[in-house]
């Protein structure tokens, strides 16, 4: 098994994945934003394009029937979670930072490393969403989407995608995989790990460790869905009106890289999921030390009898998607079907696809290093497409009512 440890750098691309058919977008200029002199720049996500004003809260859940699967020290397994939806109104509440204090020291610390994000001249506390903290739930029976991250980022990079859909009508639950995200900042104390967890690969994880990885998240999807599902158990109260709002009996789950891989195995093996959007997700595991492919994770050797969208880009292929993405296909009678992002990288589907063309823009990253992280599509077009993609999606399994 590779190493794997809390503090040290972790390298780029741990899981990643891409193919398809059907280009969406092209290339596009980026957006300009330019830094006062001597200032650090301050970075904004996309508007939401809903009709709804959006509301979100932070949730601690503790699964007290597992130990962490990868630190053996912390006695429970707990996660993070922040729940997007259609606010009734956001007075008198307070804009939600894009990342806690705590988790943006150490982002500084990992993650713009990891991605080659420019180390000084960002002000990347001041980030604010446009979800608004423990707002009121606007009336009606939502469509609940779980949102799992990919290998190694928090659920923090995925909000411009989770707010877009809360303000079309739906809920979406981001949940943070502790041990597998960058940083993760608790509101309590636990033996075994810090109060804001610096969980980091240091290597592509072979077949053991990403096995291990996949099937803590799929753990980690299904309880959070237990765990909605009895209020009493959440450890606090929900912001007004929201618990009546979640609608359980129509579950949606997508994910990104690592987290497309979870969502889309978690859908096969819980009822409770009924449509799943693979965003470059692996279906198989990684090849072993001979180098024979990895074994196909059961969704891929079975097919799917629910809907599934497979989105990848042109800028991020290989052997693996070749393989398992068309396993798949052939096996689920027209229920899955694949899409393509042209002028697109592997991290277009999360918040980067904003935020890197600003840096470049203001100077403060090369077009080489965005180009590998989000593509050379710009924003205007990129961020739509995504949004789109998924959007339509949904709509089309599970259309909000109202």
């Amino acid at each position: 098994m590779p190493p794997y440890t809390s503090r040290a750098v972790r390298r780029r691309s741990i899981i990643a994945s891409a193919a398809g058919a059907g280009v969406l977008l092209a290339g596009g200029a980026a957006v300009p934003a330019r830094a006062s002199e001597g200032r650090p720049l301050v970075l904004g996500l996309p508007a939401p394009t809903g009709p709804h004003r959006v509301g979100a809260t932070v949730l601690y859940l503790v699964d007290r029937s597992r130990p962490d699967p990868l630190t053996p020290a912390i006695p429970v397994r707990e996660v993070m979670v922040t729940v997007f939806y259609p606010a009734e109104t956001v007075r008198g509440r307070r804009r939600a930072p894009h990342m806690t204090p705590g988790a943006v020291a150490l982002f500084r610390e990992i993650d713009v490393h990891v991605h080659h994000l420019p180390t000084a001249g960002v002000d990347w506390a001041a980030t604010r969403t446009h979800a608004y903290a423990d707002a009121p739930a606007l009336a009606g029976r939502r469509p609940v989407l779980l949102y799992s991250p990919g290998a190694g980022d928090p659920r923090t990079m995925g909000i411009g995608l989770a707010e877009d859909l809360a303000s079309h009508g739906y809920a979406v639950v981001a949940v943070d995989h502790p041990g597998d995200a960058g940083e993760v900042e608790f509101p309590v104390e636990m033996p075994g790990r810090e109060r804001v967890r610096p969980t980091v690969l240091t290597a592509d994880p072979g077949p053991d460790l990403f096995a291990v990885l996949a099937e803590t998240r799929i753990a980690d999807l299904r309880f959070v869905l237990d765990r909605l599902a009895d209020p009493a158990a959440l450890g606090r109260s929900l912001p007004p009106g929201l618990g009546a709002a979640l609608d359980l009996r129509r579950v949606g789950a997508f994910g990104h890289s690592l987290g497309g891989t979870a969502v889309t195995e978690a859908m096969h093996r819980d009822r409770r999921i009924r449509a799943a959007a693979d965003l470059e997700g692996y279906l198989d595991h990684p090849p072993g030390a001979d180098g024979r492919p990895g074994e196909l994770f059961p969704v891929a050797r079975e097919g799917t009898d629910r809907p599934l969208l497979l989105a990848g880009t042109d800028g991020f292929r290989n052997e693996r998607f070749e393989r398992s993405w068309p396993a798949v296909l052939a096996r689920s009678g027209g229920r899955a079907r694949r899409r393509e992002l042209a002028g697109a990288g592997h991290w277009v589907f999360t918040d980067y696809a904003a935020l890197a063309p600003r840096l470049q823009a203001a100077g403060l990253m090369p077009a080489r290093d965005r180009d590998a992280l989000v593509g050379p599509a710009g924003p205007e077009r990129s961020v739509p497409a995504v949004r789109g993609l998924v959007r339509s999606f949904f709509g089309r399994c599970l259309p909000p009512r109202g």
